[in-house]
């Protein structure tokens, strides 16, 4: 009889340091896992704000074949690039989209994304697209505000 009353109080459960280590190990596992899933938001955020870009960086190779010079892809006379550029603004990400042409063969993109879910208006998308050899090759400037945060590669 006696070692049936041992059997029983050995198992009770859980003691309260137990739990306590537990709600511990829990407490630590979140402060780490929440900052990494509010990166993975606003860079899934921003992914949108590189998409916008898509449709103005095709607008604009298309228009350079044609014309030859990405100085008139600027006031093309079907305005093409522009309404891309207008239909990429209409979205939630987008703030706004300039389009600048230095010369016959480089042609600058700025995109600037709207400030939400960590995102804020300093983490621009910068493109530069340079016309060589009948084609239009685009690479992501160095002075893009999305660099800093990782948003962008």
């Amino acid at each position: 009889m006696q070692n049936m009353t041992m059997k029983q109080k050995t198992q009770q459960g859980f003691t309260l340091i137990e739990l306590m280590i537990v709600v511990a190990i829990i407490g630590i596992l979140a402060s780490i896992a929440l900052p990494a899933y509010q990166q993975y938001i606003a860079k899934a955020k921003f992914s949108e704000v590189i998409l916008s870009s898509a449709g103005v960086k095709t607008a604009i190779e298309v228009c350079t074949q044609t014309e030859g010079d990405t100085r008139l892809c600027v006031i093309t006379k079907d305005n093409s690039v522009k309404n891309a550029a207008a239909g990429a603004v209409g979205g939630d990400s987008v703030d706004t989209i300039v389009i600048a042409a230095a010369s016959a063969t480089t042609i600058k993109i700025t995109v600037k994304p709207k400030a939400t879910k960590g995102i804020v208006a300093a983490d621009d998308y910068i493109l530069d697209g340079v016309f060589d050899i009948g084609a239009l090759t685009w690479s992501l400037n160095s002075s893009s505000g999305c660099i800093t945060k990782a948003y962008c590669k």
